[in-house]
């Protein structure tokens, strides 16, 4: 059986899932067998697995900084907010119903077994666990019903708890002194180290008050981990990867939709020196891009009504008319379509006019689909027609089947080895239902020629792009950040005791 450790924190938004995923780096460095867990996460970034079953991407990138393949397992419940009362319910990466919070609060304790047979079976096949809580131990409102969240999930693995605490929004003697605070007895005996995350300035500075706070909770302040800036994948919309960003030579534009999904779609292109990836959600803001990119959304149907009352579309429209491409990825690729139809209700009901730019039509259907992906491009034309026989691979997560209205030029008519055929292409408009096309190297690489050529950019201008390199030495420089400002032997020590 594994030994486990779990990383809690005052708040959302804390340095949680980084900090788990730096844990995760440093223990497979040091030999061990690691595996990341976060029993319930609420995210709109998911992945699919080999399986075809889905999890939260936060567990993903904790996967791959310990070098293991991410299994659902790792996030046995994940929630996926539909408006801002309700959630689609993933349990064990299938959908398990559509629930309000109420509903959901009311029938959570009958997953227990779920996630204790996940956890078990991560336990069995590990060295260690590195347990991810959820928001903070200390709503006290919620406590009560915490069976495997937070303090939970700490009793049910035996795991002694790391408390991370924001100081970079301030008043983190607070939030952690607080949060020990509203804590029961026998959880706050499973705190063994406090964590102060997101630190600008000279540590000396903040000394004295990490003494007090010691002094206050009893409990040792295993860490001061500085602001890092590092590009690694992050949580939803709190991501600091969707604020706007200056136009770089090549400038490529995403639309920032209520209810973007997804948005890891696009890490190659974001890493190559050069090139700009900007996350905008307004007329002034889109600018003159060289590419628009529509992306992943848990409602396309109220999402493009939402482009049409802001103006967007009507400028992504003129943008196109003038020689921008435009790119669209699963609810992007249908919103471009001619029509979008609900007759099931699954998103708003009833039909809607799509943006136009492409010959096809969608019907929302019951049956989600999830499958991973391989294929190689098309013959394609445009202005990508650079990625002919190029190959991606990634995964689709959509509900709806989009049908042809007139023959088309497909992106691929061969996917996973099938016969079945995968997105449009019409003029500068590309359209595909695979969330990572555009990730691999060689397919951002030629998106990316295309565009400098077309702007007049000497290529060589440009950074290279290593999308895996680069990934992996993201996490690399976590794990060191980890060394420096953690004491490590200290949590190896609380690591080896327990609880």
């Amino acid at each position: 059986m594994a030994k486990a450790i779990m990383v809690q924190g005052t708040m959302s938004n804390a340095g949680k899932s980084i900090l788990a995923a730096g844990l995760c780096r440093v223990f497979r460095q040091d030999g061990c067998r690691v595996a990341p867990f976060k029993a319930q996460n609420m995210a709109l970034n998911s992945f699919i697995t080999r399986e075809g079953l889905e999890m939260g991407r936060a567990q993903v990138v904790q996967a791959e900084a310990a070098g293991v393949e991410p299994s659902v397992l790792m996030n046995p419940i994940l929630l996926k907010p539909t408006n801002d009362t309700g959630s689609q319910v993933i349990v064990n990466g299938e959908v398990w119903g559509q629930m309000t919070a109420r509903e959901y609060f009311a029938v959570k304790k009958q997953l227990v077994p779920d996630v204790m047979r996940a956890y078990q079976q991560l336990s069995d096949e590990n060295d260690v666990i590195v347990i991810e809580g959820a928001g903070s131990p200390a709503e006290i409102n919620l406590k009560n019903d915490d069976c495997f969240v937070n303090m939970g999930m700490a009793k049910a693995a035996k795991a002694p708890v790391l408390l991370v605490g924001d100081i970079d929004r301030g008043g983190v003697f607070a939030q952690l002194w607080g949060t020990v605070g509203l804590l029961d007895p026998d959880e706050r005996a499973m705190v063994k180290g406090l964590v102060i995350n997101k630190f600008r300035g000279d540590e000396s500075i903040l000394t004295p008050g990490v003494r007090q706070l010691e002094e206050l909770t009893g409990i040792p302040v295993v860490g001061v981990v500085p602001y890092l800036h590092l590009d690694i994948d992050d949580e939803d919309s709190l991501s600091e990867r969707l604020t706007n960003r200056t136009a770089a030579l090549v400038d490529i534009a995403v639309i920032r939709v209520p209810r973007l999904s997804n948005f890891t779609d696009f890490r190659a292109l974001e890493a190559v020196d050069g090139v700009s990836v900007r996350y905008v959600d307004t007329v002034a803001g889109l600018g003159n891009p060289d590419m628009v990119i529509l992306p992943g959304t848990k409602n396309t149907m109220k999402d493009l009504l939402w482009l049409r009352q802001t103006g967007l579309e009507a400028r992504i429209l003129q943008l196109n008319d003038a020689g921008c491409a435009v790119f669209g990825i699963c609810g992007g690729y249908q919103m471009l379509g001619q029509s979008l139809s609900d007759p099931y209700g699954v998103e708003e009901g009833g039909s809607v006019r799509g943006m136009g730019l492409l010959p096809v039509s969608t019907v929302f259907t019951r049956q989600k689909t999830r499958t991973r992906v391989t294929g190689r491009f098309n013959a394609v034309g445009g202005l990508f027609a650079g990625l002919a026989g190029r190959e991606f691979e990634g995964y689709e997560i959509h509900m709806g089947e989009t049908e042809s209205l007139a023959p088309v030029a497909e992106l691929s008519d061969s996917v996973t080895g099938t016969s079945r055929r995968d997105g449009c292409q019409a003029g500068s408009v590309y359209g595909s239902y695979v969330h990572g096309i555009l990730d691999g190297d060689e397919v951002a690489g030629a998106v990316i020629l295309a565009l400098a050529e077309k702007k007049g950019v000497d290529p060589a201008s440009l950074g290279k792009v290593s999308g895996e390199e680069h990934k992996q030495r993201q996490y690399d420089l976590l794990a060191e950040a980890l060394r420096a400002h953690m004491d490590m032997k200290k949590i190896y020590d609380i690591l080896e005791a327990g609880v």
